[in-house]
């Protein structure tokens, strides 16, 4: 069961994460996902009727736009922000389970800011967006936070790496903001995310975003588009270096890194990595990362006594990539769960 309250939104205060322990079954897979490809595919595919979002445009402070699809009571007492991951949207798998399970609480409502061009249409600016991406995110919840009283923020993958950063970022100043965050399958490890997804069923991982993702197509026609031309060639960012590109490494090495100013991408990998910052979160926090996420090594996932009491680690064993399959939502209710107030 989850802890929701609806009376309890507006006198929602933080707590040490410590504080809090699962009510939930830990999660074990269905015996028709063995193995973390498996978790990690069912997890990405599984069906489900679409949510109807209400959509909002924002602009940015420098001049493009991001879209922001909401759904849920407008008056909810809560609200919670969900960052998506690396070429997801509203509708990915598991923002729509987290989003059905939003609105049969009837206690929340939910926000999905959409990182650059990720909504469906190209945006305004040459750059995109990055695993490091915290400026961002950063007046997205400044903006959340006027619009309600008790905002919590999660996120999936790549989006979990930028909340994770930005929280470290912001240390105490962070609960001004947000009152409780989780990060599932975050990669706050770059560099070791970047081997795994170099080799084995990595390359695949690489392949499928390169190839039947919006991601490098949209590279290649903003590259094509007359008003860009110039500072893609003063990036030193070349057509034929994006084509080539066989893993999602090579990629960031001639596309992701230079045009956000890090230059190579083992630069980009370190300056984005949330790992350093784990120390620094003050905000009660979930980090929750299966140990056979083919995205992220087990063997750099943190250990005892290494992260702040406020950080409540969460490590099963199976689950794969953003996947969990199967167990009725189980991803969306443990990220809820968590962030859910305490009855009284």
């Amino acid at each position: 069961m989850l802890r929701a309250s609806c009376a309890l939104g507006q006198a929602l205060s933080p707590r040490p994460a410590a504080a809090v322990s699962s009510g939930m079954e830990a999660y074990e897979p269905p015996w028709w996902a063995p193995g973390p490809n498996t978790q990690t595919l069912f997890g990405s595919v599984r069906r489900g009727s679409s949510i109807a979002y209400e959509r909002e445009r924002w602009l940015t402070p420098d001049g493009d736009f991001v879209d922001v699809d909401w759904a849920g009571p407008e008056h909810a007492p809560q609200l919670l922000v969900l960052f998506h991951g690396l070429e997801g949207n509203s509708q990915s798998a598991y923002a729509r389970d987290l989003a059905r399970l939003v609105l049969e609480s009837g206690c929340w409502r939910i926000a999905v800011p959409h990182f650059r061009s990720c909504s469906g249409e190209l945006n305004w600016k040459a750059r995109f967006y990055h695993s490091g991406d915290s400026d961002e995110i950063d007046w997205m919840l400044e903006r959340f936070a006027m619009r309600s009283d008790v905002v919590c923020a999660a996120g999936i993958s790549l989006g979990g790496n930028v909340l994770l950063k930005w929280l470290g970022e912001k240390g105490g100043d962070a609960g001004r903001i947000v009152h409780r965050a989780a990060a599932a399958s975050a990669l706050f490890d770059l560099a070791a995310s970047g081997r795994a997804l170099e080799t084995g069923w990595g390359r695949a991982y690489s392949w499928y975003f390169l190839n039947l993702s919006c991601m490098r197509w949209n590279a290649l026609r903003k590259m094509r588009m007359q008003q860009f031309r110039d500072e893609f060639k003063r990036r030193g960012i070349e057509e034929t270096t994006v084509r080539a590109a066989e893993t999602l490494p090579e990629y960031d090495d001639a596309m992701t890194a230079p045009l956000h100013d890090f230059g190579k991408k083992e630069n980009y990998w370190r300056l984005a990595s949330a790992r350093p910052l784990l120390g620094q979160i003050r905000v009660p926090t979930l980090l929750l990362n299966a140990r056979n996420d083919p995205f992220l090594p087990a063997t750099v996932l943190p250990g005892d006594g290494t992260l702040p009491n406020n950080v409540m680690p969460d490590f099963p064993k199976d689950g794969g990539h953003a996947g969990f399959p199967g167990r009725r939502r189980w991803l969306a209710r443990r990220l809820l769960e968590f962030l859910s107030p305490e009855p009284s």
